[in-house]
């Protein structure tokens, strides 16, 4: 999962952040996660030279579509980590009206089915897009969906995401890690194709 060496400026640490967790800095440093239907949002505000990322699972895929999501108690699961790191950010000199996002995963790859309920990985892109909507956050970048899971790297200097698909024998691994909601192994991306945002 480790990002090449010549993509990794001189002398920057890299961060791991697993589901469930955050992590914001005014140190320009990478962050990295491995994303499968968890949804990760990396916020960032250019002038402050802050930037954060968090990675968050919604607890339920038992929602119907009419329901508004930031209001619901499966909402409430991506509220708190949205709200965690966006008062990280500002503790380290962030302002909430300068904040921007780029925000990925949401990919199909847990197999939830029903015609009346939302599957979780849909669930968790509807979630970040009504939150950033709410709060007035503009989304510049992004790549939600699919049925790969994403490794991203997160540069809080030039507030870059590259991101790399799963490979897809690699996807069933991302499944059961998942299910378990923690990451216990390392995953090695597919690394025929990269993506700058």
């Amino acid at each position: 999962m480790k990002l090449p060496a010549h993509l990794i400026p001189r002398g920057m640490k890299v961060v791991l952040v697993n589901p469930g967790e955050y992590y914001a800095s005014r140190e320009p440093l990478i962050i990295q996660t491995l994303l499968g239907s968890c949804v990760s949002a990396c916020l960032y505000d250019r002038e402050a030279q802050v930037g954060g990322l968090n990675h968050f699972l919604l607890a339920s895929p038992k929602y119907l579509k009419s329901s508004t999501l930031i209001t619901s108690d499966a909402g409430r699961y991506g509220i708190h980590a949205m709200e965690l790191l966006i008062n990280d950010l500002m503790k380290k000199g962030a302002k909430r009206t300068s904040l921007r996002a780029k925000v990925f995963g949401g990919a199909s790859v847990l197999g939830f089915s029903g015609d009346d309920f939302f599957k979780v990985p849909e669930l968790n892109q509807r979630f970040i897009l009504e939150f950033l909507e709410t709060e007035r956050i503009p989304m510049e970048a992004g790549d939600l969906g699919g049925t790969r899971g994403r490794v991203i790297y997160f540069n809080t200097k030039n507030l870059e995401v590259t991101l790399r698909y799963i490979a897809d024998g690699k996807t069933k691994e991302v499944e059961k890690d998942e299910r378990t909601y923690w990451l216990k192994k390392t995953r090695e991306p597919d690394s025929s194709q990269i993506f700058l945002f």
